[in-house]
């Protein structure tokens, strides 16, 4: 089973960056895609970004040009950098490997106001 712990979320203003991080055990890259989801209040859970084991990554077309994931095998970590953050992107954020039936970390709330 893989672990899978988020950091980085907090308030920030409409415009405003933020960037989460995903420490994430073992030989996660080599045998899994990654992924970041999130959950407004009310709403299902859905993807926002992810990274395939070969790099391709795609997006929500929400995020698309504002939010880039990444990873660093060298860390164990997976990371998503969010720019011009909007009101609507306040939601739970979530780290995944193994897609919808795999594993997830915890969430980490982000809040933007506007």
């Amino acid at each position: 089973q893989v672990q899978l712990v988020e950091s980085g979320g907090g308030l920030v203003q409409a415009g405003g960056s933020l960037r989460l991080s995903c420490a994430v055990s073992g030989s996660v890259f080599s045998t899994y895609s990654v992924a970041w989801y999130r959950q407004a209040p009310g709403k299902e859970r859905e993807m926002v970004a992810t990274m395939l084991r070969s790099g391709t990554t795609n997006y929500a077309a929400s995020v698309e040009g504002r939010f880039t994931i990444s990873r660093d095998k060298a860390k164990d970590t997976v990371s998503l950098q969010m720019n011009n953050l909007k009101p609507e992107d306040t939601a739970v954020y979530y780290c995944n490997a193994g897609g919808a039936f795999g594993d997830w970390g915890q969430g980490t709330q982000v809040t933007v106001s506007s």
